[in-house]
């Protein structure tokens, strides 16, 4: 009970100091709103292709029309009209990579093209870019797929009249018209499509909800483990104060014990972040869509470990600060490092190997990776055993080293 009674009483102390809301809730969710922005949180509806300029200089005829609406459709090209621009213009936007190519349709472009001499004769689609680019590479590549795709429908709209007339029908510009029409239509509905998804990925209804949700899952597992090391300033200041005032020595008058002490002030350390874990997770639950609860055993399993560890780093800090300034320059620097080098603002993914090597030397990345196997990556209870594990390690030699190095004066 007297464990219990010194927990309380820190506890007591928490709740009426303004930092504890400030660092435990506010500030996490203001990061991970601000971090979900960054990395394209808001629902994700930034288009991703390449912006490709599309000048037509044949009047919206019927091919340029059809071109337009085959890159429209592109999944590498983001078309993008221009109106009043000079092929100089064009071409600095390509070289400031204002664009990854400009398509330039020539005059007369669809009229030859569709006369009876053929298209061997017409004039074709210009292109300006940078091939020495990935981008304007890419954007070529996007840009012959529609010429060859524009060049199919007008085959397989003239094959279809020819055959249409061997039957003794009369293929007018009307027949031809609705035939190139669906031969072009026909490409946005192939009889065999290729779906590629992640594992674990849940495809199908929900699709979209899922994607924006998966803007919000690092921001919110990197910046919860950030923020449950700044919460633990002002236990840790209590420490140091009942320290520095004799508090603790008195205490050893009475019939409390040393280990008593100890774990009173660790309990509460740990009782604060089980907490803040708890709010912060069911606030990414339930109005950012985080579904950490798809595996709820593996996310309890990484938020006692978490709370576990981070608890035992609060004591560590209380007990190696000898006053309240270098517990807040302690515990600002140990979060920064850890976070940064931890892969909470960017996923180690992005980052070379030897960073994200160095970055599992840290607590906070195998803690990040446990609640992103599950809310990012849709793995099960199995994919959370071994951070778990690790976090555990050390939380136990923080707790270790802590215990060893208490001082009572």
């Amino acid at each position: 009970m007297r464990i219990l009674d010194i927990a309380l009483k820190d506890l007591r102390q928490l709740v009426f100091d303004w930092r504890t809301a400030l660092f435990l809730l506010l500030m996490p969710i203001g990061f991970t709103l601000l971090f979900s922005l960054v990395f394209g949180g808001v629902g994700g509806e930034e288009d991703p292709r390449l912006p490709v300029g599309f000048l037509d200089r044949d009047g919206d005829s019927v091919l340029s029309t059809h071109l337009l609406a085959l890159l429209d459709a592109s999944e590498s090209i983001r078309p993008e009209v221009l109106d009043d621009v000079d092929l100089e213009d064009a071409a600095t936007r390509v070289a400031d990579q204002e664009l990854a190519a400009v398509v330039i349709v020539p005059a007369g472009y669809s009229e030859q093209l569709l006369s009876p001499a053929g298209g061997d004769q017409a004039p074709k689609p210009a292109v300006i870019a940078d091939l020495d680019s990935n981008a304007g590479q890419a954007a070529q590549s996007g840009l012959q797929a529609a010429f060859a795709r524009l060049l199919g429908a007008i085959e397989a709209a003239n094959l279809t009249s020819q055959a249409y007339e061997a039957q003794g029908g009369t293929a007018d510009q009307a027949f031809w018209n609705e035939s190139f029409a669906s031969a072009t239509q026909a490409w946005d509905d192939p009889p065999l499509t290729i779906t590629a998804s992640e594992s674990g990925a849940q495809a199908g209804e929900g699709e979209e909800t899922r994607s924006a949700a998966d803007d919000y899952a690092h921001s919110s597992a990197g910046i919860m483990v950030q923020f449950a090391m700044a919460g633990l300033i002002g236990a840790a200041e209590i420490v140091v104060v009942e320290r520095k005032t004799g508090t603790m020595r008195r205490l050893l008058t009475t019939s409390v014990a040393r280990f008593e002490i100890i774990l009173g002030h660790f309990l509460a350390m740990l009782a604060m972040i089980l907490a803040q874990l708890t709010v912060l997770i069911l606030f990414g639950q339930l109005l950012l869509g985080v579904d950490y609860l798809r595996e709820p055993l593996g996310a309890l399993l990484m938020l006692l470990t978490t709370a576990f560890w981070a608890a035992s780093l609060g004591l560590l800090i209380g007990i190696f600060a000898r006053t309240e300034e270098q517990i807040v320059i302690f515990s600002i620097g140990l979060m920064l490092v850890l976070s940064g080098l931890g892969g909470a603002w960017m996923p180690l993914e992005f980052t070379s190997e030897t960073f994200q090597t160095v970055g599992h030397l840290m607590p906070t990345a195998w803690a990040i990776d446990g609640f992103e196997n599950i809310v990012v990556r849709g793995l099960g209870l199995d994919s959370v055993l071994l951070p778990a594990a690790v976090v555990l390690g050390f939380a136990v030699v923080f707790f270790a080293v802590a215990v060893w190095r208490f001082r009572f004066e």
